[in-house]
């Protein structure tokens, strides 16, 4: 019995670090959409941590785009019938812009008697009116309060393991954050990055240690 428990803890920390790494944004929810756990790339779409994501309900989120698709999944779920959900979506995004897309909901139990939980995933399909196609939103410059927070400690010379401590991610949140920045900016390494984040306004010049400009304009 013990094998099975230690056993247990191993396939479960796996599926956690493996729950953490994924690019795509995640989430577990309960069956009345509040989350649960929340993956680093659902909770950078959120511009927060994925601790500060739970307890929150992911409609509040990401607003569906029609009220009748949430009511005929509230009433299938209530039935325990397990097919696979989808919501078209809309929310703002951290920088300001207006997203659209797709949650992906699929009920998940242990048995079929049981309560199934929601794994909830999120497809981004494009930013602005999808009815136009035009595009709506602040400057890429602009960045979350945890990537401004990120980029400052990096400036300072601090390590990926560091980072994580001081802003309560793991490290792979650290480095999915910094992916995504560099892909914003098209950084080909770190020093490229603080380098961009000062060209733009980010990080203030002449402060020690480095501090975001948000943070340095409340000083």
């Amino acid at each position: 019995m013990d094998w099975a428990r230690r056993e247990g803890v191993v396939w479960r920390n796996r599926a956690l670090m493996l729950f953490d790494r994924v690019a795509v944004p995640v989430a577990v929810c309960d069956v009345y959409g509040s989350v649960q756990a929340a993956n680093p790339a659902m909770a950078a779409e959120c511009g927060t941590t994925p601790g500060q994501l739970r307890g929150q309900d992911v409609l509040d989120l990401f607003q569906p785009q029609e009220s009748g698709q949430v009511e005929r999944i509230a009433q299938a779920l209530r039935l325990r019938h397990r097919s696979r959900y989808q919501v078209s979506v809309r929310w703002r995004a951290p920088n300001g812009a207006e997203r659209y897309g797709e949650l992906t909901a699929d009920p998940v139990s242990d048995t079929v008697e049981e309560t199934p939980a929601l794994l909830v995933m999120l497809r981004v399909q494009g930013e602005g009116d999808p009815r136009t196609g035009v595009p709506r939103g602040a400057p890429s410059a602009q960045v979350t309060p945890i990537e401004g927070r990120i980029l400052a400690l990096l400036a300072s010379g601090a390590t990926t393991a560091h980072t994580a401590r001081e802003t309560g991610l793991t490290t792979d949140g650290v480095t999915y954050h910094l992916r995504r920045l560099s892909a914003r900016w098209d950084a080909s390494n770190r020093t490229e990055l603080v380098a961009r984040a000062y060209a733009v306004g980010v990080l203030t010049p002449g402060l020690w240690p480095p501090v975001p400009a948000s943070a340095a304009d409340e000083r």
